[in-house]
């Protein structure tokens, strides 16, 4: 039987539903799996909310795909600085990008680069503990704060900023920024929305979960909490339950509240000004005109002011290009059809690198069976190209000697979780690559057999 090696590019939702789909098929598929980060699960691990243990959940499946024997996890591996694009082509029978998309999207406007303006991507990633913004060092010593967004990022970064630190305290935050968390003064919270609160991208549980943070008081500047009557009988359901949570928030506000939460629709910045750091935002008045699809946002020409000592926008997600792989600067994505590169060599594409920034982690599914269905269909049985698993793990001890294999992710995810039992957590983040490298080291182990996946 013929046998073919596949590598994905990213160990996120994408890659790990991909991978599900190629070791299930008809076809005898090994699959080995590479991350920049020691660590795998993605934005499971870096981006989901710590305060979601639910939503966290997914990596027990993801578990469950690593535990078979085709399949293999080498982390600390990047594409353009340890390994290239030709080596890897050389080496398997197809080469899958699940990489994401980690840019944050600018809002281009006059002072959105003084200190105390940054973009959410980095704030979550600050607090999941991601390597590479552990030192961020946000300024949390004002009393202000505005997020700029409608969608459910822009409420879980409201959220950490607002909740009660006895709360956080019981999540995998990274230690630095819980202890940041506490010593802030940030008090109250303006999510701004350039459109109206009938299109906002909310989830209802998200919303509701913000509008009920004990000892909070909610106000919503909006008069319109009416639904569109040109919505799908699907989304006509979300915005009138959304719409629903935030009118009963509005009618309930808590007198007498230390922290407050406003949102303020049809708002858009035109600039952020400050004296060598952020001070005030000036916001544009917005109203809604037809557009397609639906509405869009016109600004009046209208002017307000709003107090801010710490700025986060929230307005979306951008990829970034890999050396070699082709790109389309515009949208930000991986060209591709069904999931096959556009003028690709044997490579496909997964994920939001795929599709763009859209959807939730379960939305990964589909799009990465699609590809899946796409690469499947191009194997040759008279074609394979894969070098023996063996020469692989050669390959790698002598290009990336601190790359990190699936025991050396169990010795770090076990190093984490004895830490966290100490202290009644679902575990305590290592949040520097030398520190993951040297968890994984202590017990000899970093390029050795596969050995079966942590657990969750």
């Amino acid at each position: 039987m013929t046998r073919f090696r596949i590598a994905i590019i990213g160990a996120g939702p994408a890659g790990f539903y991909a991978a599900e789909h190629l070791l299930a098929s008809s076809r005898t598929v090994d699959v080995d799996m590479y991350d920049r980060l020691p660590t795998p699960w993605g934005l499971v691990r870096a981006g989901v909310a710590p305060d979601h243990p639910k939503i966290k959940s997914v990596s027990d499946q993801f578990a469950e795909i690593a535990a078979h024997p085709r399949y293999r996890f080498f982390g600390n591996v990047e594409i353009g600085r340890t390994v290239d694009r030709g080596a890897l082509l050389a080496r398997y029978d197809a080469v899958l990008y699940a990489v994401g998309a980690r840019a944050e999207r600018l809002l281009g406007v006059e002072g959105e680069d003084l200190a105390g303006s940054l973009g959410a991507s980095d704030f979550v990633a600050w607090y999941n503990g991601h390597p590479d913004l552990a030192g961020l060092e946000p300024d949390l010593s004002g009393t202000h704060a505005v997020v700029v967004g409608n969608g459910n990022v822009a409420l879980d970064v409201a959220r950490i900023l607002l909740l009660p630190q006895h709360i956080l305290e019981r999540t995998d935050m990274a230690d630095h920024a819980l202890a940041a968390l506490a010593r802030s003064t940030i008090r109250h919270v303006t999510i701004l929305g350039r459109r109206g609160a009938a299109q906002a991208a909310f989830t209802t549980s998200e919303l509701r979960e913000i509008v009920g943070i004990d000892d909070l008081s909610v106000t919503i500047q909006s008069d319109d909490l009416v639904a569109p009557a040109d919505l799908s009988p699907m989304e006509l359901r979300r915005v009138q339950r959304n719409l629903a949570v935030l009118e009963q928030a509005r009618g309930a506000a808590r007198a007498g509240s230390q922290r407050s939460l406003a949102f303020r629709f049809l708002r858009a910045p035109t600039a952020i000004r400050g004296d060598g750091r952020v001070q005030e935002v000036e916001v544009g008045v917005n109203r809604l005109e037809p557009g397609e699809p639906g509405v869009r946002a016109v600004d009046t020409g209208t002017r307000e002011t709003l107090p801010a000592d710490l700025v986060i926008r929230a307005v979306g997600y951008r990829g970034c290009a890999l050396p070699g792989v082709p790109f389309d600067e515009t949208s930000g994505t991986i060209p591709h059809l069904a999931g096959a590169v556009l003028s690709g060599e044997r490579e496909f594409v997964a994920g939001w690198i795929k599709r763009g920034p859209s959807g939730i982690i379960g939305t990964n599914r589909a799009c990465a069976v699609e590809t899946a269905e796409t690469l499947l269909a191009s194997l040759s049985p008279t074609g394979p190209r894969a070098v023996p698993a063996r020469a692989i793990e050669d390959w790698l001890a002598g290009s990336c000697p601190d790359h990190i294999d699936d025991s050396g992710w169990s010795c770090i995810d076990r190093h984490e979780r004895s830490m966290g039992q100490a202290c009644a957590r679902p575990r305590v983040k290592l949040v520097t690559v030398q520190d993951m490298v040297a968890a994984a080291r202590r017990q000899g182990v970093g390029t050795a057999p596969h050995s079966g996946p942590p657990g969750p």
